[in-house]
């Protein structure tokens, strides 16, 4: 199925659209006022060693301090590898290849017992870094809620076909390659071109490549990091070393493949731009490369702006009548699948079945599009057949086969369960293009006005009885919700008054909290 890539330009941020059949199924941007870091290098300096978690942070220049993990840390001499070279691991962008390990912020208390190191035979931390050592790194997660950005000094850098990796002595290719004539053909093509120490991950996008594409790719990534290690002498700690490419060809440079039908862009001097550099290094994709210049807007074209609206929502309505519910919690995300209005015919089996397999794809685009990372339990409705539950299962195994993160799912439970994770580099979308609820202050509720009311009862109950008193009145100032609600409920204040012996004058004003109450008592 072929895909289309929608770039929508403007003074103040850059989007980029994926198209899939029609439907959006990627959506990322940048802004100018807010640009993500990943694939960034500093020269930074280790603020703190934590022993107890193996890990340091890393003043890299930025707010907060960069988390290091050790199995992050290459050592000369070293023979283990990082994960993203482990098992010859899929390479589609830095992102894709860095190591996932516990992250937190600095000043926040480690968890315990501390994790113990993933790799035998690596030294700990507290021998290999030192307070106030300059270290080379590269980030690998941008700063996500209170936690600074994630980093590794595994450095990666990657071109159009290749990843390298300067500091380690393997080949690897991408499991996405699975043709093995190809994958030997491809190790070897790139075996007999290196000339010096340094390791490379193929991409899935260099099937089929040819010598001199390799050689190319080779000689630019070779140039490009000796100029690295010359600024990185140069400069002072902390300090930035290089930025990694802008979205617009980041989006070239791992997603422009020969799945991809067009390319199109609706600004023309980010069109000449892109056009001479496709023209330049990838002249077979020249003439996917497109300007939009119709009246209509690009966007609206393709109805992305109201799937984006649709992605922030709770509920995802299913073909058939079933739904989604979408939580999110400070550490994982849970999905729950509902049959709603679709009751099928007579078995009740396969209707929870088809439901399920519904959901199954779903789910797996709702991960793409949002972005969803850390923990994720999926809830599907419960099967008793053993073969329909392997059924859900496969199809969920192969639609997350097709993401670009990487994933691992456990097999359904007994009460239809899955456990998965999926790599987190970046906030999902929900992060990136909303913030928490000033109102509600991200509990999702407010108290009910009932609720409220009687609480205030409560607290008129409290006072001091007004026998004797000259001023025998009490003023309570609430929002005009509470306000109107106070009739329905009289006889329970005209109750409280007698208790109190005092009157109770309700007066009502809208720039109040509906929680908020106030009782002036004189």
């Amino acid at each position: 199925m072929g895909s289309e890539i929608l770039i929508h330009v403007t003074e103040e941020e850059t989007k980029v659209a994926i198209i899939e059949g029609g439907r959006l199924v990627e959506y990322f941007f940048d802004r100018k006022q807010a640009q993500g870091i990943v694939g960034n290098i500093y020269k930074g300096k280790v603020s703190k060693v934590l022993p107890g978690m193996q890990a340091a942070f890393v003043d890299i220049g930025l707010e907060k301090a960069a988390f290091l993990y050790v199995d992050d840390i290459f050592v000369e001499g070293s023979e283990v590898l990082p994960d993203a070279l482990q098992d010859d691991a899929p390479a589609a962008s830095p992102e894709e290849e860095s190591v996932v390990a516990p992250a937190l912020s600095e000043g926040e208390s480690a968890p315990s017992p501390p994790p113990p190191p993933k790799k035998s035979g690596r030294r700990p931390i507290e021998e290999i870094l030192l307070d106030s050592q300059e270290v080379l790194l590269q980030t690998t997660k941008d700063p996500i809620s209170t936690k600074g950005p994630r980093a590794t000094t595994y450095i990666s850098l990657p071109g159009r076909y290749l990843v390298y990796m300067p500091q380690v002595n393997h080949i690897g290719v991408s499991r996405r390659i699975t043709n093995e004539g190809e994958r030997h053909r491809l190790k070897d093509l790139v075996s007999s071109l290196r000339t010096h120490k340094g390791g490379y991950i193929i991409r899935t996008v260099a099937e089929g490549m040819t010598e001199d594409e390799a050689r190319m790719d080779m000689v630019f990534l070779d140039l490009l990091w000796e100029d690295i290690k010359a600024k990185y002498e140069q400069a002072k700690a902390p300090a930035l070393v290089r930025v990694d490419l802008d979205v617009v060809f980041r989006t070239i440079r791992d997603y422009l493949t020969n799945d991809v039908d067009r390319l199109v862009i609706d600004n023309q001097k980010e069109y000449q731009r892109v056009l001479e550099f496709v023209k330049t290094y990838l002249p077979a994709y020249a003439s996917k490369i497109e300007l939009w210049n119709r009246k209509t807007s690009l966007f609206g074209e393709y109805n992305v702006d109201p799937q984006v609206a649709r992605a922030l929502e709770k509920k995802v309505w299913l073909k058939s009548g079933g739904y989604l519910v979408i939580d999110r919690a400070e550490a994982l995300t849970v999905i729950d699948v509902n049959t709603g209005r679709f009751v099928g015919e007579k078995d009740p089996e396969e209707t929870i079945l088809k439901t399920n397999l519904e959901a199954v794809e779903e789910i797996a685009h709702q991960l793409r599009l949002r972005n969803i990372g850390g923990i994720i339990i999926l809830d599907f409705i419960d099967m008793e057949k053993e073969k329909n539950r392997e059924r859900v299962f496969q199809g969920l195994q192969e639609l997350l086969s097709r993401d670009k993160a990487r994933t691992n799912a456990l097999r359904i439970s007994d009460l239809g369960l899955v456990e998965m994770s999926r790599k987190r580099v970046r906030e999902d979308l929900v992060h990136l293009l909303g913030e928490t609820c000033s109102y509600c202050d991200g509990k999702g509720y407010v108290k009910s006005v009932r609720t409220i009311i009687y609480e205030i009862f409560e607290d008129l109950r409290k006072l001091p009885s007004g026998r004797g008193g000259k001023d025998r009145r009490v003023i309570l100032y609430v929002h005009p919700d509470v306000e109107a609600e106070m009739a329905a409920e009289k006889p329970f204040l005209d109750a409280v008054q007698q208790i109190i012996r005092k009157k109770v004058i309700v007066k009502s004003d809208p720039l109040y909290h509906i929680e908020e109450f106030v009782i002036v008592s004189p």
